[in-house]
């Protein structure tokens, strides 16, 4: 009987490690504001990653794609439920996270003999009255963090410490055009592709571009914005091929 509580213990270790190896060949999400909104960014393998969640809510995720689903599923139907029984702008980030998606994913965490869900979220919202930017991170043990200037969802902690360190190196971000804005959310990107053994040394620009030019050829970029400047309800945009092609056109010479 006294035993359970350590084999529980060793149960949700194993699990993590688990969890942190499945995690570490995903594709970062860079999530940033500009002058209009906000933006996320990646590139992976032609499978969509960015969703629309409601008006002014974009959804993002790294790690198994069944799981990924069911979460956007849940998340999706929540936000309807809320925006129909209270009123739209009901409908927020903090709500959907708090009191929907991570007390879900906490209990798969937590749950030794069921399956965890192999992924880690990011969300973000521009808020109805102010237009400010916020951004919640949700890691596969149910935990998540709320920042107002930036997020970065990482495959591992290591390369988000050093994608982060390189997003906070740039300085503030809200006054950024949509190029500026995406070609520092791809550079950034471009950061987890550094070597391992480089890690406490400042990225160079020029090494940076060699290594997104070399993912952008064997990758799809994917770019949603919340553009608070749309006419409607609904500030959410997926940038085109085309206009991607024109962000990324300087790299592909």
């Amino acid at each position: 009987m006294y035993e359970e509580p350590y084999r529980w213990v060793e149960a949700i270790r194993n699990r993590r490690e688990y969890l942190e190896e499945q995690l570490a060949s995903g594709a970062p999400i860079v999530s940033l504001p500009f002058q209009n909104g906000l933006l996320l960014a990646t590139i992976g393998g032609g499978t969509a990653k960015l969703y629309e969640i409601y008006d002014q809510i974009v959804f993002g995720g790294i790690g198994h794609p069944a799981d990924l689903e069911k979460l956007r599923t849940v998340v999706l139907d929540l936000s309807h439920v809320e925006g129909f029984n209270r009123s739209p702008t009901d409908v927020t980030v903090r709500r959907l996270i708090k009191f929907g998606l991570a007390p879900l994913v906490k209990q798969a965490f937590e749950e030794a003999l069921h399956a965890p869900y192999i992924c880690k979220i990011v969300m973000a919202e521009v808020s109805a009255p102010s237009g400010k930017p916020l951004f919640v991170r949700l890691n596969y043990d149910g935990v998540f963090e709320e920042s107002e200037a930036t997020a970065v969802l990482a495959p591992t902690p290591q390369i988000g410490r050093r994608m982060e360190a390189f997003l906070n190196a740039a300085g503030e971000t809200g006054a950024l055009s949509l190029s500026d804005a995406v070609q520092l959310a791809l550079r950034t990107w471009a950061v987890s592709k550094l070597p391992s053994d480089t890690e406490n040394e400042p990225p160079a620009p020029g090494q940076l571009d060699l290594l997104l030019k070399k993912s952008l050829q064997e990758g799809t970029v994917e770019i949603v914005l919340l553009d608070r400047t749309l006419p409607g309800s609904s500030k959410y945009r997926a940038l085109s091929k085309g206009e991607i092609q024109a962000f990324i056109k300087v790299w592909l010479k």
